[in-house]
């Protein structure tokens, strides 16, 4: 039998708010455990939460990102379960009233164009952190994070393979950097995925039982876990057997997931408003003053990329996948000479390559923008041929200064004066008769040989275009001078 696999997201996006949602404590990443929650955080008694207007910012934003329902009326509920690193006992979040309603994202898979549902995002308050290594077989809680805002994506079950929920993944975690409401790094958890999977008999339109893996951090893993979770439940099905709801975490080091509890329903968290938290009201101009102050989104600007610049379609996508990336391409395009596919060469490949061997973002690159830009002028402009370029790249980037430095201070400059370059290739033919020969009886792949051979004389600083024209002028004259 063919399967269908069916998945939907459950993504919690950390907002890039200075304090927590419902209390002014810092929100800040990395401090001491236990040094920033506050009695709100802790929900002590005689503290009331307030909201923070920022979060609501954030989520708005969003909202009117991916093109959704923004409800100028929502409203607070507590979820009520009980974990360690949950101290007031419930969390406080959106049910029934959400900030964002319905909206979509679209994804491009294996060249196709599909749109992807979004249920709702609404916003929350984050739980706690448990700690189980190094406390000698206890768990110890850091309450550090429980507070700090969140806006949970909710997918519809649109998602039909583990390509489409990357993808998708990916395309979020893009737009909620651009729009700079979260810094998306998921191995600080401020970007982490749910993963809600079922399988049923292709053509079937009956959803099949849904397991939901919890707490994904990396897009590799998002992959392996799902592509592991239509495994497991394909095989439990053929064989006979029932997939039960519940909750499972997923494993890299096994690569498989194992139950975590049995899956909750709404009614299980017995959620009721928060009575502390009157419903938000925003109002119009609220939400036109953040419309109006968008940025550029991700899709608008891979389409500005291929008309303005005339770049293909893989650099314009690759170039918008990061808004620093795409500032860095505009800036030094705009500061060179060189053409814009130039400019989208050397950041695709040379700088790219340099910038992941050493894990570093492209703001980190000890090569500006217009360091770069001055590199590209210095080809354009033949003062170095390609070649000597990547040597003068891996200069600049060892720390040697611009372009014009590295170029002066190793002597790299081009060989372009003619007359030089037709007495070092009359220097080299005297000394190669037998591969004229082998070239004037038509085997013409020897005329790399040539290429090498001035090159090597000159250290690489030759002309390759000047060198090319020369050695085919005076070969041709051998041609006629030695030929039949």
């Amino acid at each position: 039998m063919k399967w269908e696999p069916v998945i939907g997201l459950e993504v919690h996006v950390q907002l890039l708010t200075r304090s927590k949602i419902f209390s002014g404590a810092s929100a800040n990443y990395g401090s001491q455990p236990n040094t920033q929650a506050c009695a709100v955080d802790l929900g002590l008694p005689g503290v009331l939460p307030v909201m923070n207007e920022n979060a609501a910012r954030m989520a708005v934003k969003f909202g009117l990102a991916v093109d959704a329902v923004v409800n100028q009326r929502s409203a607070f509920a507590r979820k009520n379960y009980f974990y360690p690193d949950l101290p007031k006992g419930y969390q406080i979040s959106q049910y029934e009233m959400p900030i964002v309603g319905r909206g979509h994202l679209n994804i491009v898979v294996d060249g196709e164009l599909k749109r992807i549902g979004i249920t709702r995002a609404h916003l929350e308050e984050d739980a706690g952190k448990s700690l189980h290594e190094d406390f000698h077989g206890m768990t110890a809680i850091d309450l550090n994070r429980a507070g700090t805002p969140l806006v949970e994506i909710v997918s519809e079950p649109d998602m039909r393979s583990t390509k489409e929920a990357v993808a998708y993944l990916r395309k979020l975690h893009t737009m909620v950097r651009y729009l700079e409401i979260c810094d998306g790094n998921m191995q600080e958890g401020s970007f982490r995925c749910d993963a809600n999977v079922s399988v049923r008999p292709a053509g079937q339109a009956k959803l099949g039982t849904r397991t939901e893996v919890k707490n994904i951090n990396s897009f590799r893993f998002v992959e392996r876990a799902i592509g592991h979770e239509i495994e497991r439940q394909i095989d439990i099905l053929e064989e006979g057997g029932e997939i039960v709801q519940e909750t499972r975490l997923y494993d890299p080091d096994k690569n498989e997931t194992r139950p975590m509890r049995t899956k909750e329903e709404a009614h299980d968290y017995r959620y009721f408003p928060d009575p502390d938290l009157p419903p938000m009201a925003i109002d119009e101009t609220f939400i036109e003053e953040i419309r109006q102050n968008l940025p550029e989104l991700p899709d608008a600007k891979e389409q500005r990329f291929k008309d303005q610049y005339q770049l293909n379609e893989e650099h314009a996508h690759q170039l918008t996948q990061s808004r620093a990336n795409a500032d860095y391409f505009e800036a030094t395009a705009g500061a060179s000479r060189g053409a814009p596919k130039t400019v989208a060469n050397w950041i695709v490949g040379d700088l790219s390559s340099r910038l992941n061997d050493e894990n570093l973002d492209i703001g980190d690159s000890p090569i500006s923008s217009r360091m770069l830009a001055g590199l590209i002028d210095r080809i354009e402009d033949n003062t170095i041929s390609g070649k000597i370029a990547k040597e003068v790249f891996r200069a600049m980037w060892e720390g040697e200064g611009e372009a014009d430095a590295v170029i002066e201070n190793r002597g790299l400059k081009q060989i372009t004066d003619t007359g030089e370059i037709e007495k070092i290739v009359d220097d080299i033919l005297a000394k190669s008769r037998t591969q004229i020969e082998q070239y004037t009886s038509g085997q013409e792949k020897i005329f790399g040989y040539f290429i090498g051979q001035v090159m090597k004389a000159t250290g690489g600083k030759a002309n390759p275009k000047q060198v090319n024209e020369i050695l085919k002028k005076k070969l041709r004259a051998h041609l006629f001078t030695d030929g039949p």
